[in-house]
């Protein structure tokens, strides 16, 4: 039987789960972003970080897309490729897949990331100068290069050149960057890349019509979309639900689960507004135990108490009908847990109806928190929801009345083994 389930980050982040359904899955797709966010997962004792490549490589007998609204580095995909595949994934380069339809993101993009970052100073988004915001932009411009023009060697020489003469101009010498080096390497790869470019509008089209078994890997989370996130502190595309079925060209009416990813905890990663955020302690211990640094970045993750304001408010964009909640073991030992469950305007004190779009009152809204005990026995790698001590399991309950959604699956280590299944 046939399904497509959209796994998606409901705050700042997304963790191990796709890595777990597509054992299950004939396909997995990546529909937006790029190589600025990623995850590790563990398997046999080994570790495995994706950050381009869909973590569907893992099964053996799945297929991965990366599909038209991401921007692909090429560099990039080749190591990442040879990473894993030296880590022992088989077969890892006949099955995967790269929209013609993907723009580039060349290293010319990231050196502009890292010239408009310089250039604003203390102002900067804190982006991972990858080159994710300058590629979109270049698309929206209609200045971009795609994986099909690509293949055309005189007019990707010639759009480069003067995608690159645009921006030295724009920049001047704090531009650091070679085309023409640029250009030669790609007279390496265009013959390579040819092995993995494929019409993925047919690709979709052809498993959503097979009744395949698809499972959608969302880029980031809902708190850095570009229409609905802490704006300007997000990425550069929409990373909710409307992103994944325009990127990768789905039929809405098809899709089966979607599933949201729920930290048991709040992080982020850079700067903006942040409520329910801990500078002291509790937000060390988090950072400490639950090891918050990008797996991209290596940066260090900022860290606070849940906010159900915020998993609300991305409920109410992602339509979620299952939860997955992760890292409950990092809570192990806490005398006293707190949940943001409203949030205040510090003047009127009056309840805000929901997640606010200005961040200046963002910054300073009174938070309101739900106390609950914590538990004093460990939750790692417990198997058995009955076997969670009973305030793990009263927590767990408390989110899923607040957000109105089963939490299904519970994370209680870093293992892909350690997950608690409650089944349907």
């Amino acid at each position: 039987m046939g399904s497509i389930d959209v796994v998606l980050g409901a705050q700042w982040g997304k963790g191990k789960l796709v890595d777990i359904l597509s054992s299950q899955a004939q396909i997995c797709a990546r529909g937006q972003g790029g190589h600025n966010a990623g995850h590790s997962i563990v398997a046999n004792g080994v570790s495995y970080d994706f950050h381009l490549l869909p973590s569907g490589l893992m099964n053996a007998n799945c297929l991965n897309l990366i599909g038209s609204g991401v921007v692909v580095h090429v560099p990039t995909f080749f190591s990442e490729l040879e990473t894993v595949e030296k880590k022992g994934l088989e077969k890892v380069h006949d099955r995967i897949f790269i929209s013609d339809r993907c723009h580039i993101d060349f290293d010319l993009h990231c050196a502009v990331d890292q010239a408009e970052e310089t250039e604003l100073g203390a102002n900067s988004i804190g982006t991972t100068k990858r080159g994710i915001g300058p590629t979109y932009a270049s698309m929206a411009t209609r200045s971009g290069i795609t994986m099909s023009q690509m293949f055309r060697a005189d007019v990707f020489e010639s759009r480069l050149r003067k995608l690159a003469d645009g921006y030295k101009k724009r920049f001047g010498d704090a531009l650091v960057y070679d085309v023409e080096e640029e250009i030669e390497r790609f007279r390496g790869y265009r013959e390579r890349l040819a092995h993995y470019v494929v019409d993925a509008v047919t690709f979709i089209n052809d498993a959503q019509n097979k009744n395949a078994r698809v499972l959608i890997e969302g880029s980031q989370a809902l708190m850095l979309d570009l229409n609905y996130g802490t704006y300007p502190f997000v990425t550069s595309t929409n990373t909710g639900l409307g992103g994944v079925v325009a990127g990768l060209g789905l039929n809405p009416a098809k899709l089966d689960n979607i599933i949201g990813i729920v930290k048991a905890y709040t992080t982020r990663v850079g700067a903006g507004p942040f409520a329910s955020e801990d500078l002291g302690d509790v937000g060390t211990h988090l950072q400490e135990v639950g090891r918050e640094w990008g797996v991209s970045t290596g940066r260090r993750r900022r860290c606070g108490w849940l906010d159900l304001v915020q998993v609300k408010y991305s409920q109410m964009l992602n339509y979620y009908n299952v939860l997955n909640l992760t890292k409950l073991d990092i809570l192990d030992g806490m005398e006293t847990i707190k949940i943001a469950v409203a949030y205040k305007d510090p003047e009127t004190k009056a309840e805000l109806p929901t997640f606010p779009a200005d961040l200046d009152l963002l910054e300073t809204i009174e938070v309101v928190y739900h106390e609950m005990p914590g538990w004093k026995a460990s939750t790692s790698k417990v198997k058995k929801f009955e076997d969670l001590p009973k305030e793990a399991q009263d927590y767990v309950s408390f989110i899923e009345q607040y957000v109105g959604v089963k939490i299904r699956w519970i994370g209680t280590g870093p293992g892909r083994e350690d997950m608690i299944d409650r089944g349907n």
